[in-house]
């Protein structure tokens, strides 16, 4: 009897231990406070004014009408807030000044992986508190690194989710090696001619950390030597490689420009197609019946217009993208039609110049305003299933906070000049205190 009522009273202490282990996080004692002027509802477009977000450490308690008394605030009552952005076409290491050959070789790892630690920066800058990088041609992996070092604190940057090598054809976009044929250049370890190459480069992008997997659907625009148009890796290898990713857990994105090679990608059951620019009706069908996420970065083409030769591009590069413009908007307004779902990204080396301008870009191509903020928040989070962390401001997410002067919902371009960032309850750029780590702009 003894015995029983032990176990009994020791079962009941264990579900009180656990009922306040629950209950813990909202607990916590609150740290700060931020008060906004407006705060926008990015799942509904609801702007809420004069709210007190409450932060407990670096999450979000509770929006509340007032500030617990002896608890710092953040003042930012002339400002509309919002949550961190998100990027989700970021190539960490991007350098606009090695965009020509010569400039790139004479780069070394070391070099690009330095400038990633710069440009992850001007990311957080801009108010992009998470970004995915969308794959990265050295075969050692250093955006997994950066990623680490973000995670543990050695460097300052957006939180990182990464995808491996860019894996492709030979010959293709990604191939790295558009020299001559009497230069013996070494296999890329990112090349995949076959089922079996596919399954041996996505098996070395998961053993060494990769989040998602990078598929070469298409040839691509930026390189002298592929052709946008032509359907690059196979429907049975994008098969076999999403496969084996999510079997481990990981997702598939697939640079897909050409019609015909974003159909089979997205047969194959890739998660997101990147660009999508030649998008017709039959693939548009295709994705809206498979829910699968587009990155449209339309801005990226839009700036390589404006720059033109000025910044090295090789001439072959710069006809494509004078081409593939005219199908751009179309395509995109095809994609809204069928309600595809829409993600932010940038996809521009020059991150200072082109990280915000996404923005207008969304919404000249057909777009809401609010449809364009979900697009940096709740959406992108929802891809990278990070939903549950971030793109929004409500209890239990990240307190990642950023404030701009005027109405975005009004006019999306004032997205271009944040004024305020936080990440994880720590302020990284405040009005208020303009010399607060400051960025040095590189020229």
């Amino acid at each position: 009897m003894t015995r029983t009522r032990c176990s009994i009273a020791l079962a009941g202490l264990f579900v009180l231990v656990c009922r306040l282990e629950a209950q813990e996080p909202a607990k916590l004692p609150i740290t700060q406070a931020v008060l906004a002027g407006k705060l926008i509802d990015v799942r509904t477009g609801a702007v809420r004014s004069h709210a007190y977000i409450l932060i407990a450490g670096d999450r979000v308690q509770s929006i509340t009408e007032a500030a617990p008394p002896s608890v710092p605030v953040t003042d930012l009552s002339a400002y509309t807030v919002l949550p961190g952005l998100i990027d989700a076409h970021a190539h960490t290491l991007s350098n606009p000044t090695t965009q020509n050959i010569a400039a790139h070789l004479r780069t070394s790892i070391p070099q690009a992986t330095l400038w990633g630690t710069y440009n992850l920066r001007l990311w957080l800058d801009h108010g992009f508190t998470s970004l995915r990088d969308a794959c990265e041609g050295p075969a050692d992996y250093p955006q997994f690194a950066l990623r680490d070092s973000v995670k543990r604190g050695i460097i300052l940057g957006p939180r990182i989710t990464a995808a491996g090598s860019c894996v492709s054809l030979t010959g293709g976009h990604g191939d790295g090696s558009p020299f001559s044929p009497d230069m013996q250049i070494p296999r890329g370890q990112n090349v995949a001619d076959t089922v079996d190459d596919i399954a041996h480069v996505v098996r070395r992008d998961i053993k060494y950390g990769a989040d998602w997997i990078k598929l070469m659907a298409t040839g691509g625009v930026m390189d002298p030597i592929s052709d946008y148009h032509v359907q690059e890796l196979s429907e049975e290898q994008m098969a076999a490689a999403v496969e084996i990713a999510h079997r481990a857990g990981k997702k598939v994105m697939a640079h897909a420009e050409g019609a015909v090679g974003i159909k089979a990608a997205v047969r194959a059951g890739v998660d997101s197609i990147e660009h999508g620019t030649m998008l017709d009706e039959e693939g548009a069908q295709l994705m809206e019946q498979h829910h699968t996420w587009l990155v449209p970065t339309l801005y990226c083409f839009q700036h390589d217009m404006e720059t033109g030769l000025s910044k090295g591009r090789d001439p072959d590069s710069y006809a494509k993208g004078v081409e593939i413009m005219a199908a751009q908007g179309p395509a995109f307004k095809l994609a809204l039609a069928h309600h595809i779902r829409i993600v932010y990204g940038v996809d521009d080396a020059d991150v200072d110049e082109s990280v915000s301008k996404e923005f207008g870009a969304l919404v000249r191509g057909g777009l809401s305003p609010l449809g364009a903020l979900q697009a940096a928040t709740i959406n992108a989070a929802t891809m990278l299933e990070k939903d549950k962390d971030v793109g929004t401001l409500e209890p239990g997410r990240f307190a990642d906070i950023v404030a701009v002067q005027g109405d975005p919902l009004a006019d999306i371009t004032v997205m271009e000049h944040v004024a305020f960032v936080m990440q994880g309850g720590r302020i990284i750029k405040d009005p208020a205190h303009p010399d607060r780590n400051p960025v040095i702009h590189v020229k």
